[in-house]
C-alpha cells in the first residue's frame, strides 16, 4: 500500500510538471535546487525514480533497495517542498515524515511472505 502513493505521485511529476515547478519556484530551498541541477530534470528523475521504485516495492521484488531508492528521493523532495515556513505545509510535512518511517520499516524488515523476492529465493 505503501507504494501507491509513489506510482500515483511519481505519474504527477510528469502530468502537473509545470505546476510542480512552479510550487518549487516559490520554495525558500530554490536556490538550493537550482545549485544541485536543473529543477525540471531533477523533477523528471524523482518522478521515475518514484514510478518504477514504487512499482517494484508494490511487487515486492527488489524491496529492500527499493525502499531505500524512494527514501532517498522522497528526503530531497520534502525539504524542497514541504519544510517551508507555512502552516498549510505542515500536514503534507507529517505525512511525508510518516511515509519515510514506512520505507525504513521495510528496508530494516525486507520482503514479507507473498514478495517476489521470497518467491525468487525459493
Amino acid at each position: 500500500m505503501t507504494s501507491l502513493i509513489f506510482i500515483i505521485g511519481g505519474l504527477g511529476h510528469f502530468g502537473q510538471h509545470q505546476m510542480m515547478l512552479d510550487r518549487m519556484k516559490d520554495s525558500p530551498w530554490a536556490d538550493t535546487v537550482n545549485i544541485i541541477g536543473d529543477p525540471s530534470v531533477l523533477l523528471w528523475l524523482s518522478g521515475v525514480a518514484f514510478v518504477v521504485a514504487g512499482t517494484t516495492l508494490a511487487l515486492g521484488w527488489m524491496t529492500r533497495a527499493s525502499a531505500l531508492i524512494l527514501f532517498v528521493t522522497l528526503v530531497p523532495v520534502t525539504v524542497t517542498t514541504h519544510l517551508v515556513p507555512d502552516p498549510s505545509h505542515v500536514g503534507p510535512l507529517f505525512k511525508n515524515i510518516a511515509i519515510l518511517g514506512a520505507l525504513l520499516l521495510i528496508w530494516a524488515r525486507g520482503p514479507g511472505a507473498f514478495a517476489l523476492d521470497r518467491k525468487i529465493d525459493r
